[in-house]
């Protein structure tokens, strides 16, 4: 028996309604399509361009501020999580889901193309080969990494530390509250889905021209739709098939593998070429791309005004936005219990040194063979098809067949990672949240991105793919900027309540509550572990009274309140508030594991179960079991006077509170 679906139905219908309005002015106006959409780019960029350009550079400012000043000792989930995944598999992951497929086919094609054309030098001079070298590195370092961290903090933060859904729109809670469930949200979430579903069609795009240059290459196979559909097809039934294996077992082995064979490529590149050379020339790009950094963000070219930035620069920036609710989302998913400063060092630095390595070992490496024994070859076939520019390359080196069959793999693989890892965040989004839905409904994904990247491919070719990108990228940057501003409100809280302010009664730290209790209470709960049924029947008998009491007292007093619960057994005492956190006061069953060297468990493995406490900060709770009603309506009451206190204090109050150091830093 089939599973029904499990989707947002205005999410849902409304994305498929905006996605299905792009690909049938492809399949309706056949001809005229590619005009259609290269005037709307030439429309968009011509009055937001200076929009993209700003954006990106506040994106940039943000994760720097937030990785290296007091924000960045909070954790992505409560205090006491820990990571999902190890380290290396974490940044596999991060790097084949960001941008694998644009590292092979711009990696010869853009710093040839920048040679050959740059934006202010002499063609071909040495000062083209700074500058090629300078503006790849602007294009794919830490501004498009910035980007995806944004979204990626933003989703990261608010779901696994207030535990709302793994949704764009849940970054936004701190400035809408509970209007993020209505039209706004849903809306949000649209833009979401359709940028994501037009940036990764244009990177199936840019990865199914590569393969297809590859195998006229290898094979004499002819260069068009005719091979690039079934293309298509072959390499989407593969994601399909990956996607229907879940994240742990598809895109975790698949990203590894790329990423092993990918570094075995670049390394054989950097031997066989010009090795010392290539040393040197790293570090040149390093230094001209620092020292440019400042300028090339917010240079607009507004003086001098030229075509080739909308080429190059802003369509990056939109493309690496319309990716952002994809890899944000993704990289989201896997990095809960980091913390923010180790999120964002990681985001943004790793990936984009690994692809300063590449590009120089590359792109150096390209210009070097293009300067010497190619005699210009290689430009000369770039600047006529860049797809072919790879391959042409690798005639130049050992074993050319054997390098240029391992490319198409790449490719092949970084599109089905792509193509997977999008099918996932893109279902996660249509579900409102939900990770664990059907199988069938993450293959209706998959199969839509292979449908749009067709479509779109057959309206207008690549540039169809890119103006499509350009539009829907534009209202989502504007989301972005919420996030970006939601992301300090809630983590301003949350610092003001770990630290409130200096002689207040919420700055004392409540004794545990385990304090409360006798003496030969606390030896019965030591000599005894608890099961999972006592602390069940704890929950039930005394727990959700004292919480009811509660919520009744507060609801008289013109603070409504209620108590939630769930089938797992935890229950929560909320108080809704507007402009601010609600306060919750949850009991949750835990479980840990009982230390081997323990006297009472010696020779026997077993879980210990506890009745743990969590609130709307994500800060660390403790254990409660065994108190009374009394004593917990206490703590509860404990808690909720910290909350006030930090509530209704002013903002210069909350910001000043916080130290610059933790007790244990």
């Amino acid at each position: 028996m089939l599973q029904p679906f499990i989707i947002n139905k205005p999410v849902f219908f409304g994305s498929l309604i905006v996605i299905g309005a792009f690909v049938a002015i492809g399949i309706v106006f056949p001809g005229q399509a590619g005009e259609i959409f290269g005037s709307l780019q030439a429309s968009i960029l011509q009055s937001f361009g200076w929009f993209y350009l700003l954006s990106v550079g506040i994106f940039l400012v943000t994760v720097i501020l937030l990785c290296f000043g007091r924000y960045g000792r909070l954790k992505l989930g409560p205090d006491d999580s820990t990571p999902d995944f190890k380290f290396t598999s974490w940044i596999a992951m991060l790097f084949a889901a960001g941008m694998g497929i644009g590292l092979m086919f711009y990696a010869v094609g853009e710093p040839m193309t920048h040679f050959m054309a740059p934006p202010t030098a002499e063609p071909r001079s040495i000062q083209a080969m700074r500058e090629a070298m300078t503006v790849t590195f602007f294009h794919w370092g830490i501004h498009a990494w910035a980007i995806y961290a944004v979204v990626g903090l933003s989703l990261a933060y608010f779901g696994y530390r207030y535990n709302l859904p793994l949704t764009i729109r849940s970054g936004l809670y701190p400035l809408l509250k509970e209007r993020i469930n209505g039209p706004i949200g849903h809306a949000v979430d649209i833009f979401a889905i359709v940028g994501t579903m037009f940036g990764i069609a244009t990177s199936l795009g840019v990865g199914v021209s590569q393969i297809n240059a590859g195998l006229a290459y290898l094979l004499g196979f002819p260069i068009g739709p005719i091979v690039q559909l079934p293309l298509i097809v072959l390499v989407t039934a593969m994601a399909t098939i990956s996607v229907a294996t879940g994240l742990d077992r598809g895109v975790r082995i698949l990203s590894e593998t790329n990423l092993v064979v990918a570094i075995l490529l670049m390394l054989f590149v950097l031997v066989v070429g010009p090795t010392a050379q290539l040393f040197r020339d790293l570090v040149q790009n390093l230094g001209l791309y620092l020292d440019t950094l400042v300028l090339r963000t917010f240079n607009i070219y507004a003086y001098q005004p030229t075509p080739w930035i909308d080429a190059w620069t802003l369509f990056y920036w939109a493309w690496w936005i319309s990716w952002s609710p994809f890899v944000g989302m993704f990289i989201a998913r896997i990095s809960r219990g980091r913390t923010v400063r180790e999120f964002v060092t990681a985001v943004l630095f790793i990936p984009a040194g690994f692809t300063f390595i590449w590009m120089t070992v590359f792109g150096n490496t390209a210009i070097f063979i293009d300067t010497g024994v190619a005699a210009g070859e290689v430009g000369q076939a770039i600047a006529a098809d860049v797809s072919t520019g790879l391959f042409h390359f690798f005639q130049f080196l050992p074993f050319s067949q054997v390098t240029s069959t391992l490319a198409i793999v790449l490719v092949a693989i970084f599109f089905v990672t792509s193509s997977d890892s999008g099918s996932l965040v893109v279902d996660s989004i249509a579900a409102g949240g939900e990770t664990r839905t059907t199988t069938g409904q993450r293959v209706f994904w998959c199969v839509m991105e292979g449908l749009v990247a067709a479509a779109l491919l057959l309206a207008g070719g690549l540039a169809a793919l890119q103006s499509a990108t350009i539009a829907t990228a534009l209202p989502f940057t504007f989301v972005m900027l919420g996030l970006v501003w939601s992301l300090f409100l809630g983590m301003r809280a949350d610092l003001a309540q770990q630290y409130p302010q200096a002689g207040s009664t919420a700055n004392m730290a409540p004794a545990h509550p385990a304090a409360g209790l006798t003496w030969q209470r606390r030896l019965a709960l030591m000599m005894r572990t608890p099961s999972r049924t006592d602390v069940e029947n704890f929950i039930g008998l005394e727990v959700r009274p004292a919480l009811e009491q509660v919520a009744r007292e507060l609801t008289s007093r013109d603070r409504f309140a209620f108590v939630e619960a769930d089938e797992a057994g935890t229950i929560a005492l909320r108080c809704p508030s507007e402009g601010v956190r609600d306060f919750i006061y949850g009991v949750s069953v835990a479980s840990l594991p009982v230390a081997n060297f323990a006297p009472l468990a010696a020779g026997r493995t077993e879980q210990r179960y506890e009745a743990r406490t969590y609130f709307s900060s994500g800060g660390r709770g403790y254990d409660i079991m065994g108190l009374h009603k009394d004593q917990l309506i206490a703590d509860v009451l404990t808690q909720f006077e910290r909350y006030l206190h930090l509530t209704n204090a002013p903002e210069s109050q909350l910001l000043q509170s916080a130290p610059e150091h933790t007790p244990d830093e």
